[in-house]
């Protein structure tokens, strides 16, 4: 009898033991390492286009629900030019999608100031070694709290390479400008010969403040003036933003673009550019993973980047490219529990290690630290990096501007371009920002 007892004592501590063993293999197992519990996940991005970066982190998002068969992924990618507005839709009701990409900068600061966005820091603090690797200033933009940050960038957004075609600058014995009187003598022999100097879409209207009056204005204001008006210490009504705009009126009245700009979109005006109808295109660096996806490598072989050329007497420094630290992947407040683990893993597998090399390899920019020499990038890749890393960085406009403020000066842009006073268009620019720094 004691022998059974002692049997039966020992037979339900096996099933203890047996049962406890499952319920942990089915809730904290790790699978590639992510939790193996089933869990619904949600992540919303822009990368819905045909170029080799956008293809690259779609690669990254199917490869991370490839390894975690556990996670049912719902991965929604929605054209760019729909993509700020649909975003801001969901956060007006507080129903942001688990893990969504974010604009540094004026955007995120705003999810944050809602109170819609967490931290990422637990993945600092798991790999150390990878947020060191970022180049400086890469969390400046996502570090709204001392020791938090809200996102990694999954890209270096230099917005204003001066891309240019050196066969034709040869065939019309043109100087390549490095000074705004060089740059206005090259439009007008450009012209002369039939060439349009400079390739410009502006059909979706961020394009011309995102690419020229960044770095165009900044030559003329100086960065400070910049700062100083974003937050109400000077304004966009001064003499010298007036200056500014000018400036970009002289492009256009000068007929630096061609006809019809407003008319086509940016995808458009590189394929103008390539086809080698302009001899010059001011551009971002998406430029360059664009042409590596679509162009020849006849077509590519004469093309050269530089930086804009520098504004005689202006308070601004030559030689900089407006830009700074990408867009990354940001996690909703509202997500918890395993959800929340399996989010920054995710989050991890975009903007990791391997992320970032799949990225830089799709011939986009990024802000880690890697040998670029081994990695798979065009030559112009390569010659747009070394420009980046000896140029300083100036702000762009719409990270730094109030949403209202971005959309009043990018249709003020398009105002100009069709006639529009410049002191109406600093005006409304003025007013929409002043409005952002009273609340």
């Amino acid at each position: 009898m004691k022998k059974r007892f002692t049997w039966v004592v020992t037979l339900i501590a096996l099933i203890s033991l047996l049962a406890a063993a499952c319920s942990s293999g089915s809730d904290t197992g790790s699978n590639e390492g992510g939790s193996t519990e089933k869990v619904k996940l949600t992540i919303w991005h822009n990368f819905a286009g045909d170029d080799l970066r956008a293809k690259a982190v779609r690669g990254l998002i199917d490869e991370y629900k490839k390894n975690n068969p556990n996670v049912e992924l719902d991965a929604q990618a929605i054209p760019v030019d729909g993509y700020r507005q649909r975003l801001s839709t969901v956060a007006a009701g507080n129903e942001m999608p688990d893990v969504f990409f974010v604009y540094a900068g004026s955007q995120s600061q705003e999810f944050y100031d809602a109170g819609l966005l967490q931290p990422i820091t637990p993945l600092a603090e798991e790999y150390p070694d990878w947020k060191a690797n970022f180049m400086d200033g890469a969390f400046d933009r996502f570090e709204f709290e001392e020791g938090q940050i809200y996102s990694a960038p999954v890209g270096l957004s230099a917005t204003s390479f001066l891309y240019y075609n050196k066969d034709l600058f040869e065939r019309y014995n043109v100087t390549v400008p490095t000074t705004w009187t060089e740059l206005m003598t090259a439009v007008k022999t450009f012209n002369d010969n039939g060439i349009t100097p400079i390739a410009l879409g502006n059909k979706a209207p961020w394009v011309a403040q995102s690419t020229i009056l960044g770095s165009l204005a900044d030559r003329v204001t100086g960065t400070e003036w910049f700062l100083k008006a974003v937050k109400g210490e000077a304004s966009f009504t001064d003499q010298v933003f007036i200056d500014a705009l000018a400036k970009f009126k002289e492009l256009v009245d000068n007929k630096a673009f061609q006809e019809g700009a407003n008319s086509i979109d940016n995808t458009q005006a590189e394929q103008y550019f390539i086809q080698g109808n302009a001899a010059m295109m001011i551009s971002g660096a998406w430029t360059l993973t664009n042409l590596a996806a679509s162009a020849t490598d006849e077509q590519m072989a004469p093309i050269e980047v530089t930086t804009m050329p520098a504004i005689e007497g202006g308070a601004g420094a030559p030689g900089t490219i407006s830009g700074g630290a990408g867009g990354g992947f940001a996690l909703s407040k509202n997500t918890e529990g395993a959800v929340k683990e399996a989010a920054l893993d995710l989050i991890y597998a975009i903007s990791g290690p391997d992320g970032q090399k799949a990225i830089a390899e799709s011939n986009s920019m990024v802000m880690y630290k890697m040998d670029l020499e081994n990695a798979n990038v065009s030559p112009l890749y390569l010659k747009a990096f070394n420009v980046a890393k000896e140029a300083g960085i100036t702000p762009v406009y719409d990270a730094y501007l109030s949403a209202e403020a971005g959309e009043a000066i990018n249709n003020g842009l398009q105002e100009i371009m069709m006639g529009g006073k410049l002191e109406d268009v600093a005006k409304k620019l003025q007013d929409a920002q002043a409005r952002s720094t009273q609340q």
